[in-house]
């Protein structure tokens, strides 16, 4: 009897340690820094392998004549293109104006689609009257405001910042909306037990919660904030507006140049990738990990 006793005294303590010995492998594991060679290997090597074989892919259409030369320029020649407004000095001012118009634009859509969301996500009478509206203006093409818009302000930078607002503001309000409906009503009957409420509970309750959510809806708004911009500068073009990405594209092609329409399509492609690198991509990782969903390496 003794015997079995302390043999079943011993079951459950046993199982327990073996518990808490796997939960401390785990850690270990997940805490285990991997090497940045490694990390840089496994990072930078299938962009680097992507873009060779586009780039293959490309010279032998140039090669075979898919189109003809003058529709269809080598790597080669975009590349001198490029070149070329470099050495001119120009390059960086046509991707600086277009950067700031749409991060003063994305600016401007966070600060007016944050408050948005938060009221149609919790006003059930706001919901229902504009919620639908929202989902519609975002699924509008962007261009199609640059009419009115240039008819509304003329050929002025309101009419390019009017359709990035008009392009952008729905998807973060929609962004947030969908994250606050996310959050396990535990959450906002623990923020009021608390004494969260009002400005508080939005601020240290709704918001943190919500928060996957939202960054969705602002990695999409950055996207529609940029696309509706690229559309504004193409249509919208004068010398008072300057020259960004979009107006340097359209100058491409009246001048059936080419290698220098591509050439801005690259550009306005690496201005939209590096700043979902540099930018949203830490900030998805840093909240994911931060919520345990993130494996880290």
């Amino acid at each position: 009897m003794a015997g079995t006793e302390t043999k079943a005294e011993a079951g459950p303590g046993g199982d327990l340690a073996g518990l808490e010995a796997g939960l401390d492998a785990l850690e270990t594991r997940s805490a285990t820094r991997v090497p940045p060679a490694r990390v840089l290997l496994r990072k930078a090597v299938p962009p680097v392998v992507a873009l060779a074989l586009v780039l293959v892919v490309w010279q032998l259409a140039y090669h075979f004549e898919v189109k003809p030369h003058y529709q269809l320029p080598s790597p080669a020649e975009v590349g001198r293109a490029l070149q070329d407004k470099w050495l001119d000095g120009t390059l960086l001012g046509y991707v600086w104006t277009s950067l700031s118009r749409g991060a003063l634009g994305f600016a401007a859509s966070v600060a007016i689609g944050t408050p948005l969301g938060l009221v149609v996500a919790r006003v059930r009478p706001v919901r229902a009257a504009i919620g639908p509206i929202l989902s519609g203006l975002q699924s509008l093409p962007s261009v199609a405001w640059v009419p009115a818009s240039i008819i509304w302000f003329g050929l002025s930078d309101a009419t390019i910042y009017c359709v990035v607002l008009l392009g952008a503001v729905p998807s973060i309000a929609n962004g947030l909306v969908a994250g606050v409906d996310q959050i396990p009503p535990l959450f906002l009957r623990a923020g009021r037990t608390i004494g969260a409420t009002g400005i508080h509970a939005v601020r240290h309750v709704l918001l943190p919660a919500a928060l996957p959510g939202y960054l969705a809806g602002l990695k999409q708004g950055w996207a529609f904030s940029w696309r509706s911009l690229m559309a504004a500068e193409l249509i919208a073009t004068s010398p008072d507006l300057g020259v960004g990405l979009g107006q340097l594209l359209e100058q491409g092609r009246e001048l059936s140049d080419m290698p220098s329409v591509l050439a801005a399509i690259l550009l306005i492609l690496a201005v939209g990738i590096g700043i979902e690198l540099l930018v949203f991509a830490p900030l998805e990782r840093s909240v994911l990990r931060g919520r345990g969903l993130f494996a880290r390496g």
